[in-house]
C-alpha cells in the first residue's frame, strides 16, 4: 500500500479532541461532544479491531468521519471505511481526508443496510440509531425518525453481524448489549464499560 508522506504539523490535530475539531467547519464542530467518538476511545478501539495486516474496518454510521480519520492515523497499516446516510457529512469527511493526505480511508454515502458486511473484517458502532428515539439529540431534521426505524435498524444490524464468520471483531461505544448477536462473546470493556469489545464465537 502506498501512503502520502506524513506532514509533521498534521500530528497536532491528533493531540486532543479540541485540536481535531479544527479540521471541520463550525457547523460540524458543534456536534463533536454528542455525536462523534473521543480520540481516546478511537485509539483504544482500533488497537482491538486491527488484529492483522491490511485489516478492513467499517464504521457503521460514520458521521463526520472522525473514527475513520483518527483510526487511520493510529493504525496506518489498516483500511478504514465509513458508511453514512447524510451526503453533506460524507463530503465533509472526504474533504478532511484529502487535507490529511490519507489513502487508507474511504467514505460512502449509503444507508448501512445497503452495505455488504462480508467485505470487512471488523466493525465499529457508536449507536447511530438512537436518533430515532424520541427526546434524543439529533443532528438535523432532514431524515426520517421513528421507533419503527430504530427497531428495524437494530434487527438488520444483528442479522448482518450474525452472518459474519467466527473471529469477526466489533467495538461498540455507548451501545446496548442486546444490539449485538448472541453469537458474539464480550471479551473486554474499558472506559467504565462504555467501550466494549466483542468477538464472534
Amino acid at each position: 500500500m502506498t501512503f502520502v508522506p506524513r506532514v509533521a504539523y498534521l500530528d497536532n490535530y491528533f493531540t486532543d479532541d479540541l485540536h481535531f475539531c479544527q479540521l471541520y467547519p463550525l457547523s460540524v464542530q458543534r456536534f463533536d461532544s454528542l455525536h462523534w467518538s473521543p480520540l481516546q476511545v478511537i485509539s483504544r478501539a482500533v488497537k482491538f479491531l486491527v488484529n492483522k495486516p491490511n485489516a478492513k474496518v467499517l464504521d457503521i454510521g460514520s458521521g463526520s468521519g472522525k473514527f475513520c480519520l483518527a483510526g487511520a492515523y493510529f493504525k496506518p497499516s489498516a483500511f478504514f471505511y465509513g458508511v453514512e446516510q447524510r451526503e453533506d457529512l460524507v463530503e465533509c469527511a472526504q474533504t478532511v481526508r484529502k487535507k490529511l493526505g490519507r489513502l487508507n480511508i474511504d467514505f460512502v454515502h449509503k444507508n448501512f443496510t445497503q452495505i455488504d458486511f462480508t467485505e470487512y473484517d471488523s466493525f465499529y458502532f457508536y449507536n447511530s440509531f438512537f436518533e430515532n428515539i424520541e427526546g434524543t439529540d439529533k443532528i438535523d431534521d432532514r431524515i426520517a425518525y421513528s421507533v419503527e426505524l430504530y427497531d428495524y435498524y437494530n434487527l438488520r444490524l444483528k442479522t448482518k453481524l450474525g452472518e459474519m464468520p467466527a473471529g469477526t471483531r466489533i467495538a461498540t461505544y455507548k451501545t446496548l448489549d442486546q444490539e449485538i448477536p448472541d453469537s458474539y462473546r464480550l471479551v473486554a470493556t474499558e472506559m467504565e464499560n462504555q467501550l466494549k469489545f466483542w468477538i464472534k464465537k
